[in-house]
């Protein structure tokens, strides 16, 4: 008797199966299981974007940050700005005035005396800088500029700032030696235009 019930569970089974009648019971399952993987993918998104406003609260946090050398030599991705002319012949980090006419440039991260190439990505413009100084300490800027370089790769003094492609050449390292990036064997433009290695 009990071999007999389990047979008729069984063809009941297989019989069900054909049916397809199983296939609502899967779809529940997988959308409960897509709908617990979406939550945690949400769980882990960036920080909404008034975090990144450019408030007195915002750069006192970013200067106040740690912000760590980045001495591999790879393109980023971010805006640029460029020195008010309040700033022009103060000492930048490295001593020396900055030039608003000259080719110095500030980085949070990249090493004082960096060679770089920054590229406009709405003109297309590049421009070679060498990095003097720190900052800007205002969240999402990569690179300060002076006002003659920004003009050159098409930031107007209206905009204020741009999107752009900061492609080192030639990065200081600790041990005193000097690490070329990508940049030092590509031309002018396809240096900083190739943004499928650019980290963010």
């Amino acid at each position: 008797m009990y071999l007999r019930c389990f047979l008729m569970d069984t063809n009941d089974l297989h019989a069900r199966l054909r049916s397809r009648q199983w296939l609502p019971l899967a779809l529940c399952a997988v959308v409960a299981m897509v709908g617990g993987f979406s939550h945690r993918c949400r769980a882990e998104e960036p920080p909404p974007a008034q975090s990144l406003k450019n408030t007195p609260e915002t750069r006192a946090a970013e200067k106040a940050g740690h912000h760590e050398r980045d001495f591999s030599a790879k393109k980023r991705m971010g805006k640029a700005s460029f020195y008010a002319e309040q700033f022009a012949g103060r000492p930048m980090a490295d001593g020396a005035p900055m030039d608003p006419g000259g080719d110095n440039a500030a980085s949070k991260t990249l090493p004082l005396g960096t060679v770089a190439k920054v590229t406009n990505l709405e003109t297309g413009k590049s421009a070679v800088v060498t990095i003097q100084d720190r900052g800007p300490y205002v969240p999402g800027r990569i690179v300060d500029l002076s006002p003659a370089t920004a003009r050159q790769i098409g930031i107007t003094q209206r905009k204020g700032v741009a999107l752009v492609v900061v492609a080192p050449i030639a990065v200081p390292q600790p041990d005193g030696k000097v690490k070329l990036g990508a940049a030092a064997y590509e031309p002018l433009r396809e240096a900083a235009m190739d943004t499928r290695t650019v980290q963010r």
